[in-house]
């Protein structure tokens, strides 16, 4: 399990630093979402990968055998604040389009 969390770590890190160099600014956009996905899903295997183990502590129970909550709050916050950054780039992105004309980054369009 933890591979297969590595490389979906490493697949989303790597399109979404290629989506960043992009020209386009949506394509930024979702970019920066990748990247901010795959930062959650790192802190939330930090916390231990444990399938069916709950993240309290029950009468009986080792405190080795159970889920760290903590990364779970971080992750869930995370989530939060990156759907309104989200929604206040998509935001700026439609007013920047409507006052140059152009969703390049640089502000150019094509040349062609």
């Amino acid at each position: 399990m933890e591979v297969v969390l590595s490389i979906a770590i490493g697949v989303m890190t790597g399109c979404g630093v290629w989506l960043i160099l992009r020209p386009r600014t949506y394509q930024v956009i979702i970019g920066l979402s990748l990247l901010s996905y795959a930062v959650n899903l790192f802190i939330f295997g930090v916390g231990g990968v444990k399938s069916d183990e709950p993240p309290l502590l029950i009468d009986g129970a080792s405190v080795a055998s159970i889920s760290d909550p903590v990364p779970q709050a971080l992750v869930l916050t995370a989530i939060v604040i990156g759907f309104a950054t989200t929604a206040l780039f998509l935001v700026v992105l439609l007013a920047a389009r409507g006052l140059t004309g152009s969703d390049h980054v640089d502000g150019r369009s094509d040349s062609r």
